[in-house]
């Protein structure tokens, strides 16, 4: 008999964010988030995507024994300025059993019909700054840390149980050139020359931190046509700046501002934490910052996170000044590969910045839908 419980502790939601521990303890290729951050992402005093979202977290049982988890969630925002009426559900995961999954779902349908929705996606985090989208390619590859990792049978479970895919993610990998395009160094030079156009660089962290509002503020106009766009709040900005700037290496942000000094365009790489955080396996200490650490200074491998560009600069090079500067300094690093963030299909623009490199899709992922 399944039994589906509602979290009411803090011992409960320890015991949703450590459920994948044990599910896919056996896979390679399963890379685990930070107990810690997950926690704290969860928890409605200190995440404050709350003050404008709702959610209920759920454990399925199966004789006294934990067989899956759901989050339930309401975004506002969305519902209410974007006039989405969406239930959001996140977090799924659970094992070989259709049933397991049926039941979880049902949870998503109650609240939604409980508020007047009219359709239930997912899975997704609180908002699209956030995981999102099932794994349905790409099963024999790490996550990065921004993604989920999925067994072949989560999707599965959703289309047999009705719902169908909405939006769709995509991912490549490449490999960097021994050195760079020369007709990228020619178009970077003339793009910069024509549009008084300049590279910030920084010497530490805190040169940084005076940039982060202005990128955000260039998310939000880049990718505020997308399908899953929801608005980033400042409150999230400042969340999210806590929550990773442990993460960026300087040397890995590259920034353009105008002949005014206004920031235009911005692209952030960091080197792949996938090993170092199987390594972790979930925990900082004592010896999980180490592999962190590591992963910065020696590493092969670099994960293209965000890229950013004033919509009045799209279309007119830019990214050629970003390309210029990335491959001198993957060359620099020891950089041999490259793998990019999960892209929307529909999102050629992005897609066609790679077209030089040779990029191979490797992974896919999709959000899917049923009507309530």
């Amino acid at each position: 008999m399944i039994t589906i419980k509602q979290l009411t502790s803090k011992s409960d939601l320890k015991k949703f964010v450590t459920f994948p521990f044990k599910l896919y303890k056996d896979s390679k290729y399963w890379v685990p988030s930070l107990i810690k951050d997950e926690m704290e992402t969860l928890d409605t005093a200190k995440n404050p995507v709350f003050k404008n979202a709702e959610a209920w977290y759920y454990l399925a049982y199966k004789d006294d024994e934990i067989v899956g988890r759901i989050a339930v969630i309401l975004n506002h925002l969305e519902i209410n300025e974007q006039q989405k009426k969406k239930i959001r559900f996140g977090w799924l995961d659970m094992v070989d059993d259709v049933e397991v999954t049926k039941a979880l779902l049902e949870k998503v349908f109650d609240k939604g019909r409980e508020h007047n929705l009219e359709y239930a996606e997912g899975p997704v985090g609180f908002s699209n700054m956030e995981k999102a989208g099932i794994l349905t390619m790409g099963f024999e590859e790490m996550n990065t840390m921004i993604t989920w990792y999925h067994f072949p049978y989560y999707a599965e479970h959703l289309q047999k149980l009705g719902f169908e895919k909405q939006a769709t993610w995509v991912e490549y990998k490449m490999n960097v050139p021994q050195s760079i395009f020369e007709k990228v160094k020619k178009f970077s030079e003339l793009v910069k020359s024509r549009y008084g156009l300049s590279v910030i660089r920084f010497k530490n962290k805190k040169e940084i931190l005076p940039y982060v509002d202005s990128m955000f503020d260039l998310l939000n106009k880049t990718y505020n046509t997308l399908q899953t766009f929801v608005p980033i709040q400042q409150y999230q900005i400042d969340y999210y700046k806590e929550k990773y700037f442990n993460f960026i290496h300087p040397d890995y942000i590259t920034c353009i501002k105008d002949k005014d000094g206004k920031l235009i365009a911005f692209s952030i790489v960091m080197p792949s934490f996938s090993k170092a955080l199987k390594k972790a396996n979930g925990k900082l200490f004592p010896f999980g910052w180490n592999h962190i650490l590591k992963a910065q200074k020696k590493n092969d491998t670099a994960a293209f996170y965000l890229i950013g560009i004033d919509p009045e600069y799209q279309g007119k090079g830019v990214t050629a000044i970003i390309f210029e500067e990335m491959q001198h300094l993957f060359n620099s690093k020891g950089i041999q590969t490259v793998e990019t963030n999960p892209e929307l299909k529909e999102n050629t623009a992005v897609q066609l910045l790679w077209k030089d490199y040779n990029p191979v899709q490797h992974k896919e992922r999709s959000t899917f839908r049923k009507d309530i």
